[in-house]
């Protein structure tokens, strides 16, 4: 399952995702975001798209202690309850990992639309959860907003990989709109693979995202932006 992923700077969410409301300040290109971390997050509030920022990992039922990265079964009771449009998101990215079962370690392989990262967003569920969240050095007692995001079948890119599932991965206007609006009979046909030969692997053995490399034709001319 994937519990690693990057995105990109809060402007450039504003900008894909329509966002009217912004509260994660000066956000920078994010190149390695894993469980537990707070990461930018796109919901609507108010009957606007808002941007904030959560914390990856959703409650288990009482009697699993610990968190959810990614859901799969949203016939289970426990997840049912978050699957209202209030309680969707989108969770924007431009790249993220799985790891190759290779020996003796396992290898990351980072995949995207294509080389340049465009940015896109996994289907998610968020909740309001009070208590103790972060590492054993430094917990964080208290108000939290966490997420996780929906998996489905992997396609042909993802399958030999990782053979069990890949994210729910949304690419259209029209996609960010439905998954955060429409009533779940409409939005649950969301949950499926991209197309066979949709992704690319773009990375290999990085634990964080590289940059794209530049091209030699632009390199006297300007730095490439960041992500």
């Amino acid at each position: 399952m994937c519990n690693l992923y990057s995105a990109t700077t809060n402007k450039a969410i504003r900008d894909l995702f329509r966002v009217t409301r912004d509260d994660t300040g000066n956000l920078p290109s994010l190149p390695a975001i894993f469980p537990d971390q707070v990461a930018p997050v796109v919901r609507v509030n108010k009957g606007e798209r808002e941007l904030t920022m959560m914390r990856w990992g959703m409650p288990n039922p009482p009697q699993f202690p610990g968190i959810t990265t990614n859901i799969r079964n949203t016939s289970s009771p426990h997840w049912r309850r978050w699957l209202a449009s209030e309680s969707r998101c989108v969770v924007p990215f431009t790249s993220f990992c799985e790891y190759a079962d290779t020996k003796p370690k396992k290898l990351p392989k980072w995949f995207a639309l294509d080389e340049t990262r465009p940015l896109v967003a996994f289907a998610g569920i968020w909740t309001e959860w009070i208590g103790i969240r972060g590492t054993k050095a430094n917990p964080i007692e208290g108000r939290h907003l966490l997420y996780g995001f929906l998996t489905t079948e992997p396609n042909d890119i993802v399958a030999p990989i990782h053979p069990k599932a890949m994210p729910v991965i949304l690419t259209t206007e029209e996609e960010f709109e439905v998954w955060m609006r429409a009533p779940w009979a409409d939005a649950c046909m969301l949950q499926r693979p991209l197309p066979d030969g949709v992704l690319k692997i773009i990375a290999s053995g990085e634990r964080e995202d590289p940059p794209p490399e530049r091209n030699e034709a632009a390199q006297d001319v300007e730095p490439l932006l960041p992500l």
